[in-house]
C-alpha cells in the first residue's frame, strides 16, 4: 500500500527537522519500507519523497533554528 506524502507534510506540522531527523520520523512512523506516492509521481521510498517535496518547494526554513525546516502549510494540496 502507498502512502500519500501529504501524510508525511501534515505529520512535520509544528515540527522542525534537518533532512536526517525527517528520514529518521517518516521510519518511525511509516515503517522501514513504506512506499509513497504524491499528485504527480509515485513508487517513492522516504529518501525520494523528501527531495521530491524539498525540490517542490513544500519546506521552509525554521524560524526557531536556522539549520532545521519545516512544512510550509501553504504549499499543501488541499484535496
Amino acid at each position: 500500500m502507498s502512502i500519500h506524502g501529504h501524510e508525511v507534510l501534515h505529520m512535520m506540522e509544528g515540527n522542525n527537522y534537518t533532512e536526517s531527523s525527517l528520514f529518521s520520523a517518516i521510519k518511525n512512523k511509516f515503517g522501514e519500507n513504506a512506499v509513497f506516492h504524491t499528485c504527480s509521481k509515485s513508487n517513492m521510498n522516504a529518501e525520494q519523497l523528501i527531495a521530491f517535496l524539498k525540490a517542490k518547494g513544500k519546506f521552509k526554513p525554521s524560524v526557531a533554528h536556522k539549520s532545521e525546516f519545516t512544512v510550509d502549510n501553504k504549499k499543501i494540496c488541499k484535496h
